[in-house]
């Protein structure tokens, strides 16, 4: 899936601000700058955003699959947060937030819109009745996909907002040997990459 460019538009809606991302003691520094990205909740949002990290992450020099992965779990993820926690309301912020470090790319969402059912991840079953049909709740389609691509998945409600962080094994540092076929794969974090 891609998106033609779009301009992100200045002011209070849609920001970005990089830092220098933090290394661990051993690892190669990123490659990618952390980005923070503050932006309106809608489809367009989403959309000029997209494009802008799908620019941004441009330097890790990724395989065409690896960036498709990157691509598809974003615009799952924050078409959730428009279309089930602000159910297509405008002008709701929305909070981006991606790190580059040796085990992928680590990602947090934040919103300030309903909080998902029971206050945990949806499942994304889809043999089950809730994972099928057009009218499909959020733990449809969408929720299978980025819990395909995606690892370490964390939802938790603070200070009434929703924050989603997980991670995309992409980008790996190839300076690092990972035990046990870990390489590409994303298995959980408490699996330690070993130096060579």
């Amino acid at each position: 899936m891609s998106l033609p460019s779009m301009p992100i538009s200045t002011g209070p809606s849609a920001t970005m601000r990089s830092e220098t991302g933090r290394t661990r003691a051993g690892a190669r520094a990123p490659l990618l700058e952390d980005v923070r990205l503050d932006f309106d909740g809608s489809l367009l949002g989403v959309r000029e955003v997209l494009a802008r990290v799908m620019r941004s992450i441009d330097i890790l020099s990724l395989d065409p699959d690896e960036k498709g992965s990157v691509e598809l779990v974003l615009a799952e993820a924050l078409n959730n947060v428009v279309e089930h926690a602000y159910r297509g309301a405008a002008e709701r912020p929305v909070h981006l937030e991606l790190h580059h470090a040796a085990d992928g790319l680590h990602v947090l969402i934040r919103d300030s819109g309903r909080p998902m059912p029971e206050e945990r991840l949806p499942l994304s079953d889809l043999s089950t009745p809730d994972g099928e049909g057009p009218d499909a709740p959020e733990g449809g389609f969408g929720w299978f996909i980025i819990r395909h691509i995606a690892r370490d998945i964390a939802y938790r409600r603070q200070d009434a907002e929703n924050v989603l962080t997980f991670r995309v094994a992409v980008g790996l540092d190839p300076t690092l040997h990972w035990p046990c076929g870990h390489e590409g794969e994303g298995r959980q974090s408490s699996r330690r990459p070993v130096q060579k």
